[in-house]
């Protein structure tokens, strides 16, 4: 599973969240869950105090992918979207990444192709 974003412990799960300005976080399920609202099939809410949470972290999935550090934004169908981190723009186009904006270079890569796959928490 690819993960970018926030995760909350609320009650000894963990859920992914949105910390909102509110000082509420609202968590996220796809499964139906005691006093959760279904937002649509497979999408279940709750939102609760911040001072409920047991801990906020946001996490995202990393790897290599020849050779290169790559965050994992996305992934369809045996391929991930990877975003370079590396900080070279001669790397991102001896890679022949795209350029999505200034400094920002992604790829479809093959799952396969990819090493390393792991999370890092921030």
């Amino acid at each position: 599973m690819i993960r970018d974003g926030y995760v909350a412990r609320w009650l000894g799960r963990e859920f992914e969240a949105a910390p909102g300005a509110d000082g509420e976080i609202r968590l996220y399920t796809p499964d139906p869950t005691d006093g959760f609202d279904e937002l649509r099939p497979g999408r279940f809410r709750r939102i609760v105090p911040a001072s409920e949470i047991e801990e906020l972290r946001y996490v995202r999935t990393v790897g290599t992918w020849r050779g290169e550090p790559f965050v994992i934004v996305g992934e369809h169908e045996g391929w991930l979207r990877v975003e370079y981190t590396g900080g070279r723009s001669s790397s991102a186009e001896r890679l022949e990444l795209d350029r999505v904006d200034h400094g920002v270079w992604q790829a479809w890569a093959p799952r396969s192709e990819i090493e390393d796959i792991r999370e890092v928490f921030a």
